[in-house]
């Protein structure tokens, strides 16, 4: 059955990874229902902190510490009824998509096996290996590089094959800013970015007056 043509389109939240030296995309992941709720929450990085001197209160001494969490559902309800060809949710159930989520947080079996080798061949300090650099994106105006800090997945049906066919996921994550990442890593300049489109979006917003809030004058 076709949409109605005249049907808004409908974009999708998601991550999408990216090589953190060149910026090419490596994979997309959308989410398969946009969430309903997002939270935010955003930790004002102040000199000195609430106690600092007197003389610093009105300096920020960098961007607020962002974080990001949010519950999205998995169904294989759409899968079944439009099934792929390679009939990868009648063998699989939603595995294949939760494990597209979940690998965010694991290094690859090909560098946990080379760090292997190295302590096997007495090498004691092994520097980890950098992972891709996640983007969340929710619309045009909110693309920001992010790290996973919070994963959890409640499976909640099953088919006969024990493979999981509706799961809620929740994600926690933190924006990644420029105190973060070096100056000339691609995360420092997707942030920059990210803050400028918030800057610009302060112009659209309308201006209130004095008078809105009883006041005539500010002494």
């Amino acid at each position: 059955m076709s949409t109605f043509p005249n049907s808004p389109r409908l974009l999708k939240g998601g991550i999408v990874l990216l090589d953190p030296q060149t910026g090419q995309v490596k994979k997309s992941i959308s989410l398969q229902y946009n969430p309903d709720s997002l939270s935010r929450t955003l930790q004002v990085q102040g000199v000195g902190g609430e106690s600092g001197d007197r003389m610093e209160a009105l300096r920020l001494k960098g961007p607020p510490l962002e974080t990001i969490k949010l519950e999205a559902e998995i169904d294989a309800t759409d899968h079944l009824e439009f099934p792929d060809k390679n009939g990868n949710t009648r063998d699989y159930g939603i595995h294949p998509q939760l494990a597209a989520l979940e690998v965010l947080v694991y290094p690859t079996s090909a560098q946990l096996t080379a760090t292997n080798a190295l302590a096997q061949m007495g090498m004691l300090e092994i520097a980890a290996a950098e992972s891709p650099l996640a983007l969340f994106m929710w619309s045009r105006s909110r693309v920001m590089p992010v790290r996973l800090t919070e994963f959890s997945i409640t499976e909640e049906a099953f088919d006969t094959s024990l493979n999981p066919t509706r799961a809620k996921v929740s994600l926690g994550m933190r924006v990644l800013s420029v105190s973060d990442v070096g100056s000339d890593h691609k995360g420092s300049h997707l942030f920059m970015s990210y803050l400028q489109q918030k800057e610009q979006l302060v112009t659209k917003a309308a201006g209130g007056r004095l008078g809105d809030f009883g006041a005539t004058a500010i002494v």
